[in-house]
């Protein structure tokens, strides 16, 4: 199944990834076809094992398809480049630099002016709430603080779209929130386009647009669900949570696939992680 809009930013079609090792062969994903808007927020949503990080990977150019293509404006992916941020779950900041230092470093490898670099860094801080821990080192701070200091980092690069792999997922529940929070009031003042891989149904609702369910290995596109709920999302409202439960419904039959194929054997997973 295919997303289908209007005007798409990145188009996905017939995408295939598949990993071999000199015993074994994994299709991780298998005919994949989407098309992901200008200023649309995607999550990725399925069960363990489905495809979501090897698809946002290659999105990102990190690790291309084994065949089909994928288009950010029209130009095909080949490699990273500067229009797609990354954020990780496991925060990938540089110990050795600070908050402000980390924040910059992308501004400095583009070699900007040093005066547009402080003035970017400092509005980052402020608006992420981190100018109190400008000077501090990743060490020195919780999980919800290095994270706000990765999406600052890939903010500061301007670029048009963000690629983020389950960036709140170490998260305890009440930070993981805040953050979401956060993140919608960034997207809703930037409009940038997110792509979003999470194992979580209600943050899968209460972020997206669009929430693309995929299904277990190979991992391609289940079903395509629309969220026509306006923003701020009240989670214990009746249309919020029947999307929970179509969601969950989905995401539940692909996790019987998982348990019946996998679990049985005992030692079939990959070591590769997908």
């Amino acid at each position: 199944m295919s997303g289908a809009i209007a005007s798409s930013q990145v188009s996905i079609a017939g995408v295939q990834k598949v990993f071999r090792s000199d015993d074994r062969e994994v299709i991780a994903l298998a005919d994949i076809n989407l098309e992901i808007g200008q200023g649309e927020f995607i999550c990725i949503l399925g069960p363990s094992g489905c495809g979501k990080s090897t698809l946002l990977n290659a999105i990102a150019g990190f690790s291309l398809p084994t065949s089909g293509k994928i288009l950010v404006d029209d130009v095909a992916v080949t490699s990273p480049g500067p229009e797609r941020a990354m954020v990780f779950q496991e925060y990938a900041l540089f110990p050795w630099m600070t908050v402000a230092e980390n924040i910059s470093f992308g501004l400095e490898i583009k070699k900007l002016p040093k005066d547009e670099i402080r003035s970017t860094v400092s509005g980052l801080l402020s608006q992420l709430q981190l100018t109190d821990f400008r000077d501090r080192f990743p060490k020195d701070l919780s999980g919800g603080m290095r994270q706000r200091v990765a999406i600052a980092r890939a903010l500061a690069l301007d670029s048009p779209i963000m690629l983020m792999d389950e960036p709140f997922g170490a998260l305890d529940a009440l930070t993981r929130r805040s953050l979401q929070d956060e993140l919608l009031r960034i997207w809703m003042e930037f409009r940038k386009t997110i792509v979003f891989v999470t194992h979580s149904i209600e943050e899968s609702v209460l972020l997206a647009d669009r929430v693309v369910v995929m299904t277990y290995r190979p991992g391609t596109v289940k079903k395509i669900v629309p969220i026509p709920l306006p923003h701020p999302r009240d989670t214990a409202s009746l249309p919020f949570i029947q999307l929970q439960r179509e969601l969950t419904g989905l995401v539940m039959e692909e996790q019987m696939r998982y348990q019946r194929d996998e679990i049985p054997g005992g030692n079939q997973h990959s070591n590769v992680r997908l």
